[in-house]
Order: structure tokens, then C-alpha cells, then sequence
């Protein structure tokens, strides 16, 4: 090779290194209107939970440690459906949902392409940061889930169809056992994003104040913001009802003077990075962080008629005032 053959070639190359490392970054889709286009509807379905289980001592896992961790997974779902021989006693415990009615999952969340171990990014150790009363005051409203069964009130809201289970219809938005998937639309004034559990909407007002703080609705009040390309939402006013929010998958407490803000950014044509921070210190040591990666999903959102088919929970009491009599004697 020439000596001008060579430098050509160099020159070449770091032409092309050049133009890799100066790449464009996604730009996002706008809407007729201007804002960045995050409509459609999307899902955070994962099995990565919101903390870090202990089987893991760091937030970003390798791919082979991901991939273990969603075949064991995958395990567990298809042993839920082996029904013992001699099939189910009755009146004995029966289970719960077959894996026909679970909608996780499959896969380790995975954010900026490293596969997650918790949702949680700060603290470190992907735990919340209770503080120690906050910690008792957990344990007692799982108590009382687990053993209140008085009257409708007392059993969590999801099981009431007030809102949908846990956190996930947020703010922040969580993934849990089912119907993980969200609709977002836009105006020039708001944001909408239908939540599929509980046919729950929360509706981002775009500029403004918050209310009075004796306004507390469920979800809380949430108003949003475009910092460049991302969706920026401060939600505060939390209901009183809504401080224990309980699922499968989380467990966590935001008392009604929380302030969650989330961030919402279209990185991809099929991906929403979803970020957020808890700042509660009535139950927390120290704001709490997570991220999440919202992906397209297949199909339409169906209603989630929760109330014409909870026979759950009529069920529920009815078995607490049988079980009531018997200790009585049947008095």
C-alpha cells in the first residue's frame, strides 16, 4: 500500500468513526399542535418488581443473569397451572388465578438497554428508604388487609374497584400482576392517560396551579410541563385513601402530602422512558427514584368492567359472617 493509499484509507476511517459517534439522537414525533408525540397505547409489563429481591446485590444485571432470572420465572407461571392428581379439595385452599389471567411479563426490565433488577434507582440498595414508623405503619395496614373483613371499607381499593390495584395507575405508574397497559392521548391543554386497570384516567392539566389542599382526589392532582422533548408532571393533593397501595408486585405507602414528579420522554419510535421521584419525608429517610421503559402494546385498551363482575367481594364477607357463626356455636 502507498503512503497516500494509507493515509486515504485512515482518513476514511475516521470519517466514518466520526459520523458513528455524531450521530443524530432519536428526534421525536410531534403532534399537529407541536408537542412531542407520545400517543398510543403502551405497556410497562415486566418482572422486574419495585424493589430489588435479594437474590441480587445491583441495579444493572448481566444478560445471562437476565436470562436466568425470566426462565425461573417462567417456571413458576407454568407451575401455577398443575393441578394436583385427584384435582382440589373442597373447602380447602384452592389458589388463586391460573396463569390464563396473569399478564406480568416475560422479560427483566430493561432500560437504556441494561437489563434492571428493581424499578428503584436510588437508593442504591433498590429498597424504599422507610422511616421506622412508616415501616410499623406498613406492616399494620397489611395486617389489616390480610384480617379486616367488617365491612367494604376496610379491604383495599382495588378489591373495591375504586382504583386500580397498588400503584398502578400512580402517580408513579408501577407495573403489577395484569392489565398493564396505558392509553395516552393529547391536546394542547392536557394530557390523558386511560389506565386499563380499573378504567381509571388521570387527566395532566398542561400549565396552572394546584387546588385548595382540602382537594384531594384519587390519583391526586397532576400538572404538567415540556421541558424540550420531555413531558415533565408534578402531582400532589394525594386522597387519604390512597396512602397504602398494595399489589403482588409493590407494597408501598405516599401519604396525601407526597409530591411525585414523573418525567415521560419518547426515546424511540416504540419506547417511553418513564422516570419519577418520591419526595414524601413524613415516610421516607430521602426521595426515592425509579425508571421504567414503556413499549408499544398490541391492540386496543377494553374496559375493565370491574364492578358488574366483583363477586369477590360479596363473597369475601359473606365467608368472614360464616366463619363468625361457627366460632359462635352458630348463635
Amino acid at each position: 500500500m502507498s503512503r497516500n493509499t494509507g493515509l486515504f484509507a485512515a482518513a476514511l476511517c475516521a470519517a466514518v468513526l466520526g459520523a458513528t459517534a455524531h450521530a443524530e439522537p432519536f428526534a421525536a414525533p410531534r403532534t399537529d399542535f407541536g408537542h412531542p408525540d407520545l400517543q398510543g397505547t403502551w405497556t410497562n409489563a415486566t418482572i422486574t418488581a419495585l424493589e430489588r429481591p435479594d437474590q441480587f446485590d445491583r441495579l444493572v444485571l448481566t444478560e445471562a443473569e437476565a436470562a436466568e432470572w425470566e426462565r425461573r420465572t417462567a417456571g413458576f407461571f407454568e407451575a401455577i397451572d398443575n393441578i394436583p392428581e385427584g384435582g382440589l379439595q373442597a373447602g380447602e385452599d384452592v389458589g388463586g388465578y391460573n396463569s390464563f389471567w396473569m399478564d406480568p411479563g416475560t422479560r427483566a426490565l430493561r432500560v437504556d438497554g441494561e437489563p434492571r433488577s428493581s424499578i428503584i434507582t436510588s437508593p442504591s440498595s433498590g429498597k424504599l428508604p422507610y422511616r421506622l414508623g412508616a415501616r410499623i405503619k406498613l406492616i399494620n395496614f397489611m395486617g389489616n388487609v390480610i384480617n379486616a373483613f367488617d365491612g367494604p371499607e376496610q379491604r383495599p381499593l382495588g378489591e373495591r374497584c375504586v382504583v386500580g390495584f397498588g400503584s398502578t395507575g400512580g402517580p408513579p405508574m408501577l407495573p403489577v400482576l395484569y392489565n398493564n397497559n396505558y392509553q395516552i392521548v393529547q391536546t394542547p391543554d392536557h394530557v390523558m392517560i386511560h389506565v386499563e386497570m380499573n378504567h381509571d384516567a388521570r387527566i395532566i392539566r398542561l400549565g396552572g396551579e394546584h387546588p385548595p389542599a382540602q382537594v384531594r382526589p384519587w390519583m391526586g392532582d397532576s400538572i404538567g410541563r415540556w421541558e424540550d422533548d420531555a413531558l415533565v408532571v408534578e402531582t400532589t393533593n394525594f386522597h387519604p385513601g390512597q396512602t397504602f397501595r398494595a399489589a403482588v408486585k409493590h407494597q408501598l405507602l405516599l401519604s396525601p402530602e407526597g409530591v411525585v414528579t414523573e418525567t415521560l420522554r419518547r426515546v424511540g419510535e416504540a419506547e417511553i422512558k418513564y422516570s419519577f421521584e418520591v419526595e414524601d419525608p413524613a415516610l421516607y429517610t430521602e426521595p426515592w427514584r425509579g425508571e421504567i421503559t414503556f413499549r408499544p402494546a398490541d391492540g386496543r385498551i377494553y374496559e375493565y368492567a370491574c364492578h358488574e363482575g366483583n363477586y369477590a367481594l360479596p363473597g369475601i364477607l359473606a365467608g368472614a359472617r360464616r366463619e363468625e357463626a361457627e366460632e359462635s356455636g352458630g348463635q
